[in-house]
């Protein structure tokens, strides 16, 4: 079969995750903002390790495998690709910048004191105006609120009056080498970055609405070997960490508490595994296979679940510490929303609610089409929320070749646009 090459209507979103390379193809819908998925590709991840490329090679192979399985179904060849980048080397600190209104390039006296897209250019680099270590960079710039001389709550101060304009932002920082590998292994693959996307963003995109991030919602991602967490109140990002705790280690649990493979360990939690041992059931029955060809045995979900609820408590209890490092957790109207690979365990809503004393839901991602089963969405949760970003960016491709150490300034710089969208 021949491929298309892949135009400006079609966009591909990468999650490079710690057990699964999750790819997805989309065409757009004139007319609209919709979308439809053209192509999925998922392989075993292999040379990760809680988000971080640990071995190169192995890395580039699943990515390559992947993208080659989501070609072929989508009839597109791929070049340009949105990555996801999360691991527990991400970091998040709240800054704020101040600058009196700039007077520059206004033609007339009553121009003077009005706020252009240059002054907020300006108050933002003030804002990210912190001392980080030499190993790290600036991730993302998130505008929280603008304040225009007293009055504070203005989302988009462009074209108001005032002397002065402060900006509270949240600002995300990663490790240089760990995001650079993610880029190497994409250009490794023969493909080209156009922008890095911090997961839990990613998935907040695809999952939540805009009455949610104004009333106040907390977003648990749970994927294989890390839990991101993102905090949202009045529209704005409060709060991102990540947790290097995921559902890889449930897996871990059972294959040593059954004595299984890590194969056969993975199959049982998917199709047996209940996060609250008073919802399991004693009927559901089934074998676990030996070691080494020993022999099977027999246990029942209610059994399964007693080895899976401590650590899914012990996941939603590290991340309800993050939630409260927001410090907006009474604000916080919306509840919690669980999305991610790990979230489809059963019962873990009702654990979630008992964790959290709040209202907690499954978060999944309404999407056009039939080829993605609506009830797997939140295993893609962060695949469909980079294709969301690359449809709604209409940017040119950017190229990482030349001088890496400016990488992250770029990505930061178009990042930012995208995010006055929360306002």
């Amino acid at each position: 079969m021949v491929k298309k090459t892949q135009s400006k209507d079609i966009v591909c979103g990468v999650d490079i995750g710690t057990t699964k390379i999750c790819v997805l193809v989309a065409e757009s819908i004139e007319d609209g903002g919709d979308f439809n998925i053209i192509g999925i590709g998922q392989h075993p991840s292999k040379g990760l390790r809680k988000g971080v490329v640990v071995n190169l090679e192995q890395t580039i192979t699943s990515i390559e495998e992947a993208v080659g399985e989501a070609e072929m179904m989508a009839g597109v060849g791929i070049e340009n690709v949105y990555v996801g980048i999360a691991g527990d080397h991400i970091r998040s600190i709240n800054s704020t910048g101040v600058i009196a209104i700039s007077k520059a390039g206004k033609r007339h006296v009553g121009e003077n004191n009005l706020i252009t897209e240059h002054d907020i250019q300006r108050v933002l680099d003030w804002a990210k105006g912190i001392s980080l270590p030499m190993d790290r960079e600036i991730l993302h710039v998130l505008p929280q609120e603008y304040i225009v001389d007293d009055q504070p709550g203005i989302k988009d101060p462009i074209g108001m009056s005032g002397q002065r304009l402060e900006a509270r932002v949240h600002i995300v920082t990663g490790a240089i080498a760990s995001a650079k590998n993610i880029v190497n292994c994409i250009k490794g693959a023969g493909l080209t970055v156009q922008d890095l996307v911090l997961e839990p963003l990613a998935s907040s995109y695809a999952v939540l609405d805009e009455d949610e991030k104004d009333l106040g919602v907390a977003l648990i991602d749970i994927g294989g070997g890390t839990t991101d967490v993102a905090v949202f109140f009045e529209g704005g990002v409060q709060h991102t960490g990540v947790i290097g705790l995921g559902g890889e280690n449930v897996t871990k649990d059972l294959a040593h508490m059954l004595r299984t493979p890590m194969h056969e360990a993975e199959e049982i939690k998917i199709n047996h595994g209940c996060a609250k041992i008073s919802v399991a059931s004693n009927d559901d029955m089934f074998e676990v296979p030996g070691i080494g060809g020993r022999g099977t045995k027999e246990i029942n979900q209610e059994i399964l679940a007693e080895y899976i609820e401590p650590r899914m408590e012990e996941i939603l209890k590290m991340a309800k510490q993050e939630i409260h490092k927001a410090e907006c957790w009474p604000h916080l109207s919306a509840g919690v929303v669980l999305t991610g690979g790990g979230s489809m365990l059963g019962g873990l809503v009702d654990l979630g609610e008992e964790v959290f004393d709040a209202p907690v839901k499954q978060g999944g991602a309404q999407i056009s089409g039939n080829l993605l089963d609506k009830k797997k969405t939140p295993m893609y949760a962060t695949s469909i929320g980079l294709v969301k970003y690359g449809m709604d960016s209409h940017r040119s491709p950017v190229s990482f070749q030349g001088d890496e150490n400016k990488v992250f300034n770029r990505i930061m710089e178009r990042m930012r646009d995208w995010f006055n969208e929360f306002f």
